[in-house]
């Protein structure tokens, strides 16, 4: 049964859509300060959200599960927000609504996306046929959270060998994760981890020193770099682009991500990979009622679109346009650093620090990673 949810005409309706981490920081500020007369409601399929940058430290087995959550309910209660428990379906921008899976239509005053990118499972099983049925999919991560601790339970009673999919930043903290998991002491030794880069050399983004360290880190820990990539998945292998056949136990996929697929008949000015497209202040192009920040959005004014500010680090600056939005004051534009801090988890508990063309590594920098995560999870 559809139902429409109404802002009221005495108070600002803000709706969050997405519980990523510039929310969560947005959520924080307005429990503080709150915004007089604002009617607040968020949007986000999952009560508890995973934190994406301690998922590997989890696979690694240095955090319990519980240790990576960050709890909606008591942030959602200090700030007086009332939250649904579905994802958008469609958004019309002219009108100011969201439809929602659950069959709501919830109208806004202003809007704030921070849904992150998603994983086209349609398009993969097209480049990929097979990888539905029988592929670990990295996204949503909440759901490969849950389902992880069953391929590890695999490599206690027998050697098995994982194929991670995937180049960027996910699919090599989660190489090594894995491969620290599995030959560890809980683990029946013999066990083996792949990655497939589909072409690129691993960290290819990342400077020269970066790529030194990080092709260290994984031969150290025995990873075989194969620049092949995946056509195709069936039980127990891979099929390359080479024609090879890879024998595997469990393939992650840690593949590029895509715009949510409701974005494109939004009306909603995108780039030209689907994502939405935002000013300096954080601003749909088109649609000024309209804010976004991490993966779902790409800065029209950066040089790099899709390289922008980290979600974490888009909170602060989308709090302050929010608030000013609410309140009818100017917005704060921002620019996009030159560098922003990179920290990548060797495995063990040992990191890859990158500040543009400087990078360090070590203890310590493990250290510091776990300190920076568990300040953020515990804000």
């Amino acid at each position: 049964m559809n139902s429409t949810i109404t802002s009221s005409t005495d108070s600002k309706h803000l709706v969050l859509l997405g519980a990523g981490h510039s929310h969560v920081h947005v959520l924080h500020g307005l429990a503080q300060h709150r915004v007089a007369d604002l009617n607040l409601t968020v949007i986000s399929p999952y009560p508890q959200q995973l934190y994406s940058d301690m998922v590997p430290g989890f696979v690694a087995g240095h955090y319990a599960l519980d240790e990576c959550v960050i709890s909606l309910e008591g942030l959602l209660s200090r700030c007086g927000a009332r939250y649904i428990p579905s994802s958008a379906v469609s958004i019309d921008p002219d009108a100011k609504t969201v439809t929602l899976a659950n069959g709501e239509t919830v109208a806004y005053d202003w809007l704030s996306l921070n849904t992150g990118s998603v994983v086209d499972r349609e398009k993969i099983e097209v480049e990929m046929p097979g990888a539905r049925e029988h592929a670990l999919f990295v996204r949503p991560i909440e759901i490969f959270g849950q389902l992880w601790p069953q391929v590890a339970v695999m490599g206690q009673g027998r050697p098995i060998h994982l194929a991670v999919v995937g180049s960027g930043a996910a699919g090599l903290e989660l190489a090594m994760a894995t491969a620290h998991v599995l030959n560890g002491p809980s683990c029946a030794s013999g066990s083996r981890v792949t990655l497939v880069t589909g072409g690129p050399a691993p960290a290819q983004n990342y400077p020269a020193s970066v790529q030194r360290r990080v092709l260290r880190a994984l031969w150290n820990q025995q990873i075989t770099v194969l620049p092949d990539a995946c056509v195709g998945v069936e039980l127990e292998e891979i099929m390359l682009a080479s024609g090879a056949r890879l024998a595997c136990d469990a393939p992650l996929l840690a593949v590029g991500a895509q715009a949510p697929t409701w974005l494109a008949d939004s009306g909603l000015a995108l780039d030209t990979a689907g994502f939405l497209a935002i000013n300096c202040f954080q601003q749909s192009t088109s649609h000024p009622h309209v804010f976004a920040a991490g993966d779902v959005a790409s800065h029209v004014d950066a040089l790099h679109p899709r390289s922008g500010l980290h979600a974490v680090h888009a909170g602060p600056p989308l709090l302050i346009n929010l608030r000013a939005a609410l309140q009818d004051q100017p917005l704060k534009s921002y620019q996009l650093p030159a560098h922003t801090l990179n920290l990548l988890s060797c495995g063990g508990r040992y990191a890859i620090a990158a500040w543009g063309d400087i990078s360090v590594e070590g203890r310590w920098v493990w250290r510091w990673k776990d300190h920076i995560d568990r300040q953020f999870v515990a804000a």
